[in-house]
């Protein structure tokens, strides 16, 4: 199914992969509707930085998708909705579980209450890798165990267990889409692969991060938009659960050297104590299976690491970019 001339919603239209998102979207002919957090300074978050001739054809609403009432008014009269509104870092969920209760879990359920009770025709809602914990076989699958190791990702769970209920009690058409570690421009600071890159530009040669032997399964954020694009134009994964994997991993430590050697080899990595998550909390391993999207869409990786590391590092050397954040503080 084409999204040309249909009309769509991005909830989290204001972040890092939503941004992309929309962007993708409207090259794709698609209608779009961008929901972002209300603020009084009326800031559309990484939107301000789209071309004009792009910011012009997006219908811009601010909400809160804790509230039942915007985010029906947000998803009135589309065809489609791609629901990314989440919190997302996992040190600040140990210091405020609530908040990510309500916006995590209870936002979701707003977007399937009014896509239920206004008859969407789709509902992909955004998971994430974090569900899975520390692997327990690899290449991790859809049906491999979920355990919440953060609150963060135990409220992730909850959501993605509320999307499923909703297609099994109500024919919901939901799909649940699964990305593994995203990564590119925009990114936000709290993520490592803008920790290592912010530090080095700004001259810092001791680059302070945490654990390094932990592995991740990366994926570029224009991979990872079209992993969306493809659930959304296909009927088969109605009802689904499907991974945005590359199906490889590295470590930490391996990526953390990579970046230094690309941009300034004489820097070094520097154990960074409060950058530790608790130990029990660690997910130790994340390597994804994409054999399910692969069965069920014509999604294919078409960018690797070395090159993706190329274009997220090009991004952040414009002055403007980088400007906006702050690599002498641990951003949570």
């Amino acid at each position: 199914m084409s999204l040309a001339e249909t009309n769509v919603v991005v909830t989290g239209a204001c972040g890092f992969i939503g941004s992309h998102l929309v962007e993708r979207l409207v090259s794709e002919g698609a209608r779009v509707r961008a929901f972002v957090y209300y603020n009084s300074f009326n800031r559309w978050g990484w939107l301000d930085s789209l071309p004009p001739e792009v910011l012009s054809k997006i219908e811009v609403l601010t909400g809160d998708i804790r509230d039942p009432h915007g985010v029906r008014e947000a998803i009135k009269g589309v065809d489609t909705v791609f629901h990314l509104a989440a919190l997302i870092a996992i040190p600040f969920s140990y210091h405020s579980p609530d908040s990510y209760v309500d916006t995590n879990v209870k936002g979701t359920l707003n977007i399937l209450q009014a896509a239920r009770d206004l008859g969407t025709k789709r509902i992909l809602v955004t998971s994430t890798s974090e569900v899975y914990g520390t692997a327990q076989y690899v290449p991790i699958d859809e049906a491999h165990p979920r355990q919440g190791q953060s609150p963060y990702s135990a409220t992730k769970i909850g959501a993605d267990a509320m999307a499923d209920s909703f297609y099994r009690s109500f024919g919901l058409p939901v799909t649940i889409v699964r990305p593994f570690n995203t990564y590119g421009p925009r990114q936000s600071a709290r993520a490592i692969i803008p920790t290592i890159i912010t530090q080095l530009l700004e001259g810092q040669t001791d680059i302070k991060l945490g654990a390094l032997h932990p592995t991740r399964d990366l994926v570029f954020v224009n991979d990872t938009v079209s992993g969306f694009i493809n659930m959304a134009q296909s009927e088969k994964t109605i009802g689904q659960d499907i991974n945005i994997a590359t199906q490889s991993e590295i470590t930490m430590g391996e990526l953390a050297q990579k970046i230094i050697d690309k941009i300034n080899p004489t820097a070094k990595i520097v154990s960074d104590d409060i950058r530790l998550r608790p130990k029990k909390s660690e997910v130790e391993r994340l390597f994804g299976s994409n054999a399910k999207i692969k069965a069920l869409t014509s999604w294919e990786q078409h960018v690797d690491l070395d090159r993706g590391l190329d274009l997220t590092i090009d991004w952040f050397r414009d002055k403007d970019n980088l400007g906006q954040y702050k690599s002498h503080i641990y951003n949570v």
